[in-house]
């Protein structure tokens, strides 16, 4: 019974309600920033599109570490901020 739920779970798609652009950096949208690098809305997307329960995270800062993006190939990143303060405009940030 219970994997019939998860399945239909990860069967519909969860669709946010709201898109903004992030108007200054934070963790949150560092991690969306990555997501959004390797071809995700966010981390909600990535779980459902990979079927995964966990995102490699560096242990230091909590920043996605690696991410499988659609064509298979991996996109590596640092331990560091990477989304600059002129990039931060460009992240669209998903409400539910």
């Amino acid at each position: 019974k219970k994997s019939e739920v998860s399945g239909a779970m990860a069967k519909a798609d969860i669709n946010p309600k709201f898109i903004h652009d992030a108007k200054k950096w934070s963790a949150d949208v560092e991690d969306l920033y990555r997501f959004q690098q390797a071809g995700y809305r966010d981390e909600v997307e990535y779980k459902q599109v990979k079927q995964v329960d966990m995102v490699e995270r560096w242990p230091e800062t909590g920043f996605v570490k690696k991410l499988q993006r659609r064509d298979n190939t991996f996109n590596y990143y640092d331990k560091q901020r990477e989304c600059e303060d002129k990039e931060v405009h460009k992240v669209k940030v998903y409400v539910y």
